[in-house]
């Protein structure tokens, strides 16, 4: 039988001084990580993030202008195809043009647009899902068929029928920059190779807007892209599109006066007023005469939506009953 040595006493204690020495070491090191790991950071000043999205997309305010022309393709496109459509913005950055070009492998369908009196035109491209998917519905597919996914080319003639849904983006994109200044944007052509457009030269930035499309079970994407150089005069009107000055004409303000003056309104003109108890209201029977109290020869009170604003006289204009004003209230 082999007795193993019995360790000493001291030898017991310095052991116990190494276990320890060694265990401080080992948490000195996970604190020391975990101080990195806090370290490690970036801060972030909510204050600033929208003055920092602004210096990315270099147009303050031009995501307004894309999601009005978002809500009136959908309309126009919903009205024109007999569908319910849905198109929001998804995206919007800035980069070379030559590196937008070249991310289009497949592009499906681009639009070339003239945006009269700018320098410079626009791209509206169609990815291939939302190009065959609009061929489709135009040339009467079924709502109760499922769309083709084609993994080709668009031809020329499919490319024409397009052209329709195309020239209603421009008569929205004008509305939508009106605030802005006033367009009169066209189609140019329709192409479905990225070499075959150009809108201005290759290391200029452009500005794309990205759109997602939906109709049923259909889903496709569309992009806008503007030369900043385009944009760029404008600059002030961009900043200013959503300030509310009363003093100042054009943008949105002409705009809210244009659609008020289109409003409807009530008006009433009123010979008498009286009081009476709902018990007098609920014995009233054919036959019995309500007797007004007011002067036959004051003038009629003219209410617009219940608030008094006019003075008129009954009369007759071309055998039918009418009221001449005779005064404004003050």
């Amino acid at each position: 039988m082999i007795v193993e040595p019995i360790l000493s006493k001291q030898e017991i204690d310095d052991l116990l001084s190494a276990i320890k020495q060694e265990s401080s070491t080992a948490t000195a090191k996970v604190r020391a990580a975990n101080t990195q790991q806090q370290i490690d950071y970036t801060s972030l000043d909510l204050l600033q993030i929208s003055s920092k999205r602004d210096d990315q997309i270099r147009i303050p305010n031009f995501d307004v202008i894309l999601d009005a022309f978002s809500h009136n393709y959908t309309v126009s496109l919903s009205n024109q195809l007999q569908r319910t459509f849905t198109i929001k913005r998804t995206g919007l950055e800035s980069m070379p043009f030559k590196e937008y070009l070249l991310s289009k492998n497949s592009p499906g369908s681009i639009g070339v647009l003239n945006l009269a009196p700018l320098k410079h035109g626009a791209l509206l491209v169609y990815d291939p899902e939302l190009s065959f998917a609009l061929i489709e519905i135009m040339l009467g597919a079924s709502t109760e068929l499922d769309l083709l996914k084609l993994e080709r080319n668009l031809t020329k003639i499919e490319l024409t029928v397009l052209k329709a849904t195309l020239d209603n983006a421009c008569t929205d994109l004008d509305t939508a920059f009106r605030p802005i200044t006033k367009l009169e944007s066209s189609l140019l052509k329709i192409e479905n190779n990225p070499r075959l457009v150009s809108i201005t030269d290759p290391d200029a930035e452009v500005i794309v807007g990205t759109f997602q499309a939906v109709c049923g079970e259909m889903s496709g994407s569309m992009e806008m892209v503007f030369p900043l150089a385009t944009l760029d005069p404008f600059r002030d009107e961009f900043r200013d599109l959503l300030s509310v000055s009363t003093l100042k004409h054009g943008g949105w303000t002409d705009i809210i006066i244009e659609e008020l003056k289109e409003m409807t309104a009530t008006i009433i003109a009123q010979s008498g007023l009286i009081e009476m108890t709902v018990g007098q209201l609920l014995d009233f029977k054919k036959g019995d005469i309500v007797t007004l109290n007011y002067d036959l020869n004051s003038p009629l009170r003219v209410l617009v939506e219940e608030k008094l604003k006019f003075f008129a006289v009954p009369g007759v204009h071309k055998g039918k009953k009418a009221i001449s004003l005779t005064g404004i209230y003050e």
